[in-house]
């Protein structure tokens, strides 16, 4: 029995082009939205597309997160080197997607894929480096750090909703995965927003407590807490 309706993947499948090429043609308006379901396009709207002009739109096959976050560290002049600490990593790509600057054309959560083009776009933009800085990724121990308090009153802070993690990474310790952990990452940005954001806390004092004492913040969660 024929198909009668198709998804993203099964439309690109019959038009005989590359997944990403037709979620980037949609991105880009070339392919209609679908007409049948949020997400479900009809077999006369299928064969109603233009595959050529599709393949034409993405001429080189899309590129993956890391090669991006390259392509970004080249543009600032500070390259990544295998083997050292990247300057720009495939975390900054994922929160440029969330301003989005850029669009994931993947289809799992593993990783994301970009069209070349666009991303060579956002290298060429004036506040680039601006931008590297702010979505660049801490710990909890170097979000902390950055604050001039303790660990455990940053754990705090996340506690109270302060600040959030929007990806998190598995941090192995040795060579079998049952010794790995998930470790947040937190945007450098959204961490130096925090004392402003929270003029209620003397920061004078909290980076002051000594170690093995009650974190002060503890009390504004404990008020914080519903009846």
């Amino acid at each position: 029995m024929r198909r009668t309706e198709y998804d993203a993947g099964q439309a690109a499948k019959r038009l005989k082009v590359p997944a990403a090429a037709f979620r980037w043609a949609r991105h880009t308006g070339l392919v209609p939205a679908p007409d049948v379901s949020p997400s479900q396009w009809s077999r006369a709207a299928v064969e109603a597309m233009d595959a050529d002009a599709i393949q034409a739109a993405m001429p080189t096959p899309p590129i993956g997160g890391g090669a991006a976050a390259d392509r970004i560290a080249a543009a600032l002049g500070t390259p990544n080197v295998i083997g050292e600490k990247a300057a720009v990593t495939a975390f900054v790509v994922r929160r440029f997607v969330d301003r989005g600057l850029l669009v994931d054309l993947s289809a799992t959560p593993d990783g994301t894929l970009h069209h070349p083009g666009q991303v060579d776009q956002v290298c060429r933009r004036e506040d680039l480096a601006e931008l590297v800085t702010a979505d660049t990724p801490l710990g909890p121990e170097q979000a902390a750090a950055r604050l001039g308090v303790r660990r455990v009153e940053f754990d705090w802070m996340v506690r109270l909703g302060w600040v959030r993690s929007p990806q998190s990474i598995e941090v192995r310790f040795g060579t079998s995965r049952a010794g790995a952990v998930d470790v947040a990452l937190y945007r450098s940005a959204d961490v130096d927003a925090v004392p402003a954001a929270h003029p209620e806390v003397d920061w004078e004092q909290l980076r002051a407590v000594e170690k093995g004492r009650r974190s002060p913040l503890a009390a504004l969660a404990k008020q914080a807490a519903p009846a």
